[in-house]
């Protein structure tokens, strides 16, 4: 049976405009396209799970706007499981989106109904409690986060955490993080320090993964186990929700009990066949895409 996926995150309407070049601040560029769609790190991954093959649970909060109606729709329309997300009276959360015809982006997020996720009523926490694996990032109230990963720890259900926006991480949460997955910028973050320290995030928690763009990702636990996962070599257009196919192409893998290397392998994939098509949820890649480029290694 498939693995069930809880995601506890932030769900956003991505506004992307497509232009030759990223404008510095105070210039005007003008724009080769527009287009809007659902996104959100949560969201995102929430989709991203459930197209890799996930039986997945959305928790969070959307406004009572238009923005509301058309992310629960999406969220729905791709398999995943709404009927506890919140509704708040005002503006759901919007994210601005530029990207450049290398595939580079630059993103401004206002979180709108995001900001009232606080907290979790009994049905939520009984939700993560029956699943495999519960999935959260950081665009929704640290208390929240903190409070879901506890409430899985209770229910021995394991703990993803996807550390981004970077910030600090109270440690508390930590405590009951089964799995980190950071990028390079986040990991500094997360240490405090000026380089990269693997055996100073291990310290903290018992297993991570530290994507590196183009140059695949790195797996390591506490077990001693250390290993670079190299990438996927595909033609790039938009690189914006890479990361969060990949997230949630793992979490789906872990809960299938893959070994983990492998799963950051399948990962890689997932990462590899979003970054071909422009926007967030649009370019989320299915189960089949991600076998397809998976195969090619």
């Amino acid at each position: 049976m498939a693995p069930r996926i809880v995601v506890a995150g932030s769900a956003n309407m991505d506004l992307v405009g497509l232009a030759e070049r990223l404008p510095r601040p105070g210039e005007t560029v003008l724009g080769d396209d527009f287009v809007m769609m659902p996104g959100g790190k949560g969201a995102n991954q929430a989709i991203a799970a459930a197209r890799a093959g996930g039986r997945t649970v959305f928790l969070g909060s959307i406004g009572s706007d238009a923005f509301g109606v058309n992310l629960n729709a999406r969220l729905t329309g791709a398999g995943v499981d709404t009927l506890l997300v919140r509704t708040t009276y005002g503006a759901s959360g919007v994210a601005v989106i530029m990207v450049d015809r290398a595939g580079e982006n630059s993103i401004l997020v206002a979180p709108g109904a995001n900001n009232t996720f606080v907290g979790l009523t009994p049905a939520e926490q009984a939700a993560i409690a029956a699943g495999d694996v519960l999935l959260c990032q950081q665009e929704i109230p640290v208390d929240t986060v903190v409070a879901a990963a506890r409430a899985a720890r209770d229910g021995g259900t394991r703990v993803v955490l996807n550390a981004a926006p970077a910030r600090e991480l109270p440690p508390e949460l930590l405590a009951n993080v089964d799995l980190l997955v950071v990028n390079e910028v986040e990991a500094l973050a997360v240490t405090g320090g000026d380089t990269i320290d693997v055996p100073r995030l291990l310290e903290l928690v018992p297993r991570v993964v530290l994507t590196l763009g183009g140059s695949g990702s790195r797996y390591a636990d506490r077990e001693g186990r250390d290993e670079t996962v190299p990438a996927f070599r595909v033609e790039v257009t938009d690189t914006t929700a890479a990361g969060d196919a990949f997230t949630g192409a793992l979490a789906v893998a872990w809960g299938e009990g893959r070994d983990l290397v492998e799963a950051v392998h399948w990962a890689n994939a997932a990462g590899a066949a979003c970054v071909r098509r422009v926007g967030a949820s649009n370019a989320l890649p299915t189960r089949a895409e991600i076998d397809e480029v998976f195969h090619t290694r």
